[in-house]
């Protein structure tokens, strides 16, 4: 597949998305500013990345949490997975929330997100009188066990 993009201003530095490994699902998403990002504690921001492209129709973006970020900073998106839609044309922008202990900063190059191209279907919603029974039925919040 091929999806096209631009660069949203050509003042600030560009980083293609790339895979690391055959083996990724996703594409690293890169901050590109003109200065450091500081996010403190307990706070979010928006990173921009300068890209702006052109989704296929019926497929979707989704901006994942790296986990490395998670794990070591407790850098992770807001809003993940954070959805950008075939008929989208600005530039995407990354939703990041900082649960670690101190701030953390972000530099233009940086790594901050993964952009995962997923496919989808789009469904039509009758409403219905009955819905059929299952096993599970209406249990939810853990009701399948929590080990």
């Amino acid at each position: 597949m091929i999806i096209y993009f631009k660069i949203a201003d050509p003042h600030r530095p560009v980083y293609i998305p790339e895979y690391k490994t055959s083996g990724s699902a996703g594409m690293d998403l890169c901050c590109s500013s003109y200065e450091k990002i500081v996010i403190p504690k307990s706070e979010y921001t928006i990173v921009p990345t300068n890209l702006i492209m052109e989704i296929p129709e019926g497929f979707e973006a989704q901006v994942r949490p790296r986990s490395g970020l998670a794990l070591k900073s407790g850098i992770t998106v807001l809003n993940s997975p954070g959805t950008i839609d075939s008929d989208y044309r600005g530039e995407i922008k990354v939703l990041l929330i900082n649960h670690g202990k101190s701030s953390f900063e972000i530099n233009s190059g940086d790594r901050i997100a993964q952009l995962v191209i997923s496919s989808h279907e789009k469904c039509e919603l009758i409403k219905a009188e009955n819905i059929s029974l299952s096993e599970r039925g209406d249990g939810g919040y853990g009701s399948t066990g929590i080990d």
